[in-house]
């Protein structure tokens, strides 16, 4: 047998395994998809019916409770101990802490759960958090237009009758060193570093993007605008590596592509993105503030228990509020039905 004609038959029949092989890890269709950007550069979101019918199911919104009038005594004028809701009638503060109980609170503890025999005492940390809560929650729906815009947020977008939303994050002992953001064309390999994470598209990337950017500001610019990296400092693959892991999470936090907000034939170019990038720059910038605002500062309140592993408090990112959607529940605002919030 020619030699030749063996080698080719052998190379045709890997190409054919290879071709099945990478067939097979595509989704089946049918596989709808949505135009987000220009005509004919292919920037659109790719809905799978099978899996939206899942994430569908897992964001439905809860009826919300019959208004309550603004009239009538204050609330901090009946009860004790009163220190956020200072402006709620009686009604309007009852309303919300029923509501509250049914967004949060575990169904066998109900009020309980912040409150002791005596309803205006802060022994239990929970209320101590929860009233930071609040105060963080009337901060987003009032100053944070840029990025929920009128829809705004609820105690539910978060939590979704969890005592702690299903979406958090603590710092990672495999943080690197500052050191280790440097220069350096090494790439360390670590399994711990880089194993690959649910909320990172389980992709093998660097396990722990959020500090440095989520509560940290460090700068997200890595692609050059120019065909030479003329006046930028060279990134290193490390800091490549941690800036990709970033926006691997917020897609798959989001359940959309890169073309959802960049247009990929010019990433770096803001001119010709999306109106979505900019909503989502905001939207890192509040997650950040929340962050260092809200939430870092209770680690003196929580007890051990409720901490990370290096002692911090859960903090958020995208997937804490959007879980799996562009918009939190669909854009469906339970806000609207709770003035109380504002």
């Amino acid at each position: 047998m020619n030699p030749s004609n063996e080698r080719m038959r052998l190379i045709t029949a890997l190409g054919v395994l290879a071709t099945a092989l990478s067939v097979g890890g595509c989704e089946r269709p049918p596989i709808d998809s949505k135009q987000t950007g220009y005509r004919g550069t292919g920037m659109a979101v790719l809905i799978n019916p099978r899996t939206d019918a899942v994430i569908a199911e897992a964001n439905q919104v809860p009826a919300a409770l019959p208004a309550a009038s603004p009239d009538g005594p204050k609330a901090k004028d009946v009860y004790q101990n009163v220190q956020v809701l200072t402006d709620l009638s009686v009604g309007q503060f009852t309303r919300l802490m029923v509501s509250m109980t049914q967004w949060v609170a575990p169904p066998d503890q109900s009020c309980n759960y912040c409150h002791g025999a005596e309803m205006a005492s802060d022994a239990k940390y929970t209320k101590v958090v929860a009233r930071r809560m609040l105060q963080m929650t009337r901060n987003i729906n009032t100053g944070w237009k840029s990025h929920v815009a009128a829809t705004g947020v609820t105690c539910y977008t978060c939590h979704r009758g969890n005592v702690v939303p299903q979406y958090v994050w603590f710092k990672s002992p495999a943080t690197p060193p500052s050191g280790l953001m440097s220069t350096s064309m090494v790439l360390p390999v670590k399994s711990d570093r880089y194993t690959p994470q649910t909320s990172l598209g389980n992709r093998s990337l660097f396990i722990d993007p959020y500090e440095a950017y989520l509560l940290e500001n460090r700068s997200l610019r890595i692609n050059g605008t120019t065909a030479l990296p003329a006046g930028r400092t060279s990134s290193s693959i490390q800091e490549t590596t941690s800036a990709y892991a970033l926006m691997t999470h917020i897609s798959t936090a989001l359940g959309v592509d890169c073309e959802y907000c960049h247009n990929m034939d010019a990433p770096a170019d803001w001119s010709r993105s999306t109106p979505k990038r900019v909503t989502a720059w905001y939207g890192l910038a509040m997650v950040r503030r929340l962050n260092n605002d809200y939430l870092a500062p209770l680690a003196t309140v929580f007890p051990a228990h409720r901490l990370g592993v290096l002692g911090d408090t859960a903090k958020v990112n995208c997937a804490t509020c959007h879980q799996g959607l562009f918009k939190p529940l669909y854009g469906v605002s339970m806000a609207k039905d709770y003035p109380e919030l504002y």
